[in-house]
């Protein structure tokens, strides 16, 4: 742990930052090439002087990986490294830098296992730091004066990005490569921030952090859960796989609101026969997947993920597998959060 090497006045909240790498430490490498997680923390911090009016930033470089690299022994790294930081108590909050990939699902996982109601706001950028016009030192700014607005308090876990706070569950990465390829296709954004003018539209939806009943991640390694996704003339063979290899949860991106081929369904009745646990979500990006439309989930077993795409449904369901194999029970829990 570093203390940043600008001065900032003692009155100034304390915020600790911790890095894992992404395109907001990238650097280019030859034409449009580039290396994620070239610069470190400091580097990153360095780079925003005005930071210093905001805070009093301290850093840690938990990781140094592109996020299509992020894996859940980093998960609990980050968790466990985040945890300690907010348990001090001269700690306001934290802000985690973090590639755009998978930053929905590394958020929503912090979502569900921190037990704080302090300020967690992930942040990342689309441009390396080396670009033109890169996005990452505005982003970085507008993070940390998020984390350290009064109201951001028990709103749990935060993504900021391209002046825009979104609720970990909401948020989805949506475009390969624009500015603005985050969005809240369900219950909208968390708020606006503007040059470090934060506005907040209201409080998180589900329950989270110090009320979630995963706060602090359980030891052991989660349960294999898989994703396949469903598409025209899907059949069977990718379920029979996965339960094959060992999976011990399904989540199905199915078409429209949650569905899948006949042979399909034939085989994740089977899976759920022989104690996997099959989450239909929805492939669309938007909208919930309801139970017992087109497919009759309650004679099958199966556990519609309501609003969550496919990704976090996976989050949660590893996390639910720990607790119970019942599957009205796991209902309840994609209910709860």
């Amino acid at each position: 742990m570093m203390l940043n090497p600008m001065s900032s006045p003692a009155s100034l909240p304390r915020i600790h930052l911790l890095a894992t790498g992404g395109t907001i430490a990238g650097a280019h490498t030859g034409g449009r090439s580039y290396a994620a997680a070239t610069l470190t923390a400091e580097a990153l911090v360095a780079a925003v002087p005005q930071l210093a009016g905001l805070a009093r930033i301290t850093t840690e470089q938990v990781a140094g990986i592109a996020s299509q690299d992020m894996d859940e022994q980093v998960w609990r790294q980050l968790a466990a490294r985040t945890q300690a930081a907010l348990d001090e108590p001269a700690v306001t909050g934290a802000v985690i830098t973090h590639g755009t990939d998978t930053m929905e699902e590394t958020a929503y996982f912090l979502n569900l296992v921190l037990r704080t109601a302090k300020p967690v706001v992930l942040v990342g950028a689309m441009r390396p730091a080396t670009a033109i016009s890169a996005d990452g030192p505005m982003n970085l700014y507008n993070a940390v004066a998020a984390a350290v607005h009064p109201a951001a308090a028990g709103r749990g876990v935060l993504v900021v990005a391209n002046d825009e706070i979104h609720f970990a569950r909401e948020i989805a990465k949506t475009n390969t490569t624009q500015l603005a390829t985050f969005r809240s296709p369900n219950r909208g954004l968390a708020g606006l921030v503007n040059t470090g003018r934060v506005h907040w539209f209201g409080p998180a939806p589900r329950r989270h952090t110090a009320g979630s009943e995963f706060a602090a991640a359980p030891p052991g390694a989660l349960p294999p859960v898989e994703i396949i996704h469903a598409h025209a003339g899907m059949g069977r063979t990718l379920i029979d796989a996965a339960v094959r290899a060992g999976a011990q949860g399904l989540v199905i991106a199915g078409v429209g609101n949650g569905n899948l081929a006949a042979s399909a369904l034939a085989a994740g009745r089977e899976a759920v026969r022989a104690g996997v646990a099959v989450v239909r979500s929805s492939r669309t990006g938007g909208g919930v997947v309801e139970r017992d439309i087109e497919v009759d989930d309650s004679a099958a077993g199966f556990i519609a993920a309501e609003e969550l795409n496919p990704q976090k449904a996976r989050v949660l369901l590893m996390l639910g597998l720990t607790r119970t194999r019942d599957p009205a029970a796991l209902q309840a829990l994609f209910t709860t959060y």
